[in-house]
C-alpha cells in the first residue's frame, strides 16, 4: 500500500513488480526523467534572474517560435535520457526527426523509447504562468540490437507502458502512470525529492469548469459551439465556470482535480487540429483513462488513433467522463 509522503524513489522499487515489464529498466527511466525535470525545474525558477526567457530565434519543425527554454528544456532531457544509457531512441516535439541512441551497438538491448514535449506552455513564462513537460513511454516493436526506426515510435496510445507529466507551477509536481492508476508527487525544493502528495488522482466524473480558447469560438465546429453555448446557459446546475490558462498541462491537472473538460477542437485555422498526438495528446489520454476520465478527438477514442506521422496534430477532447460524452453527442449531431 503506498504512503503518503513516501518519496517518489521509493514509490517506484515498492511499486515495480507491478509494472507490465518488471526489469528495472523501466524504474530507472522514470528516474532519470524525474532528474532531468529537477533540472529544468531551476531554470524555470529564476527565468527572470537570467537571459534564458523570451525567443530563441530559431522555429521548430511546426513552424513555431522556440523559446530559449524549448530549447534548455529539450536539451537537458535529451542529454540525461542518452547519457544514462536507457533508452534506444528518443522524439521531441522540437525535433524533426526521432532521435536514435547507440545505433552502431550490435548488442543495444534498451527496450524502450520515449516521446517527449519538453516544455509545453512556454510561450507563458515571460509572464510567470505555470508550464509543464510531457512524456510517454513504449516498448520497441523492431527487433533488439537493431537501430530504432519510424515503426518505434507511431504506435496507437492504447500501447503506451508509461507516462506522465510535470507542472512547473507554485509547487512543481510530477504525475504519472503504468496502467496501474495515477499518483502525484510533489517536489521539496529544500532537499530536492519528490514526496507522494495525491494518491490514486480521479477525475470526478462531473465537473462544472469547461476549458477552451473561446477568442476562436468563430473558428470551431458547430458541435463545439452549442456545447459551449450549452456548458454557459442558465438552467438547473449551470452555467458552467470558464477556466482557460493556455498551458495543456496546467489545464489538464486543474480539471483532474476539480472536475472539467479541455477542449482543443479543429478550427479552420487548423483543420487537422493544434495538439500534437504523440507527444500530447497519447500521454494525456493514457493519464486520463487511469483516472477515471476520458479523451477523444469528438468521435474517436484518442488512444485507439493510428499514427501516420510523427508530428501528428488532432483535434483534442479530455475530462471527466460525462463532460466528454456530453461534448461527443453535440459532435455526432452537427457534423460538418
Amino acid at each position: 500500500m503506498s504512503k503518503r509522503n513516501q518519496t517518489l524513489g521509493e514509490f517506484i522499487i515498492e511499486n515495480q513488480t507491478s509494472f507490465k515489464y518488471s526489469s528495472g529498466e523501466l524504474s530507472r527511466l522514470i528516474n532519470s526523467i524525474r532528474l532531468a525535470a529537477k533540472v529544468v525545474n531551476h531554470e524555470v525558477n529564476k527565468a527572470g534572474l537570467v537571459d534564458i526567457i523570451g525567443a530563441a530565434g530559431d522555429t521548430n519543425i511546426q513552424g513555431e517560435d522556440q523559446q530559449k527554454l524549448d530549447v534548455y528544456a529539450n536539451d537537458k532531457f535529451i542529454q540525461t535520457l542518452t547519457k544514462r544509457n536507457i533508452v534506444c531512441g528518443i522524439a521531441s516535439e522540437e525535433e524533426d526527426d526521432f532521435i536514435t541512441i547507440n545505433s552502431q551497438d550490435e548488442n543495444h538491448q534498451n527496450k524502450y523509447v520515449v516521446l517527449i514535449d519538453p516544455l509545453d506552455g512556454s510561450s507563458n513564462i515571460d509572464v510567470n504562468v505555470s508550464v509543464g513537460t510531457i512524456f510517454s513511454i513504449y516498448r520497441r516493436v523492431t527487433p533488439l540490437g537493431t537501430p530504432v526506426t519510424l515503426e518505434d515510435f507511431l504506435q496507437k496510445g492504447s500501447a503506451q507502458v508509461a507516462a506522465g507529466y510535470v507542472v512547473y507551477g507554485t509547487s512543481t509536481m510530477l504525475v504519472y502512470t503504468t496502467g496501474h492508476g495515477v499518483n502525484g508527487f510533489t517536489l521539496n525544493p529544500a532537499i530536492g525529492s519528490y514526496y507522494l502528495s495525491h494518491p490514486d488522482m480521479q477525475f470526478p466524473e462531473d465537473g462544472n469548469i469547461y476549458s477552451v480558447n473561446e477568442g476562436n469560438y468563430s473558428d470551431f465546429p458547430t458541435g463545439i459551439k452549442k456545447y459551449i453555448k450549452y456548458c454557459q446557459e442558465d438552467e438547473g446546475e449551470r452555467p458552467y465556470t470558464s477556466r482557460y490558462i493556455g498551458s495543456l498541462v496546467s489545464d489538464f491537472h486543474r480539471n483532474m482535480i476539480k472536475g472539467g473538460i479541455y477542449m482543443y477542437p479543429k478550427s479552420t485555422k487548423n483543420p487537422k487540429g493544434k495538439l500534437r498526438l504523440l507527444y500530447e495528446c497519447n500521454p494525456m489520454a493514457f493519464i486520463a483513462e487511469q483516472a477515471n476520465g476520458k479523451a477523444s478527438d469528438g468521435f474517436t477514442r484518442i488512444m485507439d488513433i493510428e499514427p501516420t506521422e510523427l508530428h501528428e496534430r488532432v483535434p483534442f477532447i479530455c475530462g471527466s467522463k460525462n463532460m466528454v460524452d456530453k461534448a461527443e453527442e453535440f459532435m455526432r449531431n452537427n457534423k460538418e
